[in-house]
């Protein structure tokens, strides 16, 4: 089963939605190295309440939730063996470039070099799976 430009894309953002909000919340939620209780419940209700009080944490968070709903709608149309593999490495590419943007340290060289070549691999699966379609007739 080959996947349509329109699902490809989705899950292009999805990746987008999963790798981009990782360095965010990543920062974001350093305050809860702060809070200490003396429970382990009072512990989770302080920690829930420093997260989802902070619009810092909360906006990438619902970002990032919404890429896993839209990843979970994509791959009831989508075939698995390329659902997976776009949105897995790309998200990684994705967080790299918002982690340097960010001002994270990226690792360097072998770094980008790691990035481009996944980008080359997820390009060739796109193209083959894109390919696919092409030449067949649509089916409702």
């Amino acid at each position: 089963m080959a996947a349509s430009l329109g699902q490809v894309l989705a899950l292009v953002l999805v990746a987008a939605l999963w790798g981009g909000t990782q360095p965010l919340l990543k920062r974001a939620s350093a305050g809860l190295q702060r809070v200490h209780e003396p429970t382990w419940a009072q512990q989770l209700l302080q920690e829930m309440k420093t997260l989802f009080l902070n619009t810092e944490y909360l906006m990438p968070f619902l970002l990032n939730q919404c890429g896993s709903l839209l990843y979970y709608l994509t791959l009831a149309s989508t075939d698995l063996t390329l659902a997976v593999p776009i949105c897995n490495s790309l998200a990684i590419v994705f967080t790299l470039i918002v982690g340097k943007v960010l001002g994270e340290d990226i690792g360097g060289k072998r770094a980008v070099a790691g990035m481009v070549l996944t980008v080359i691999g997820i390009t060739l699966c796109i193209t083959s799976s894109v390919s696919k379609t092409q030449g067949q007739p649509s089916t409702l």
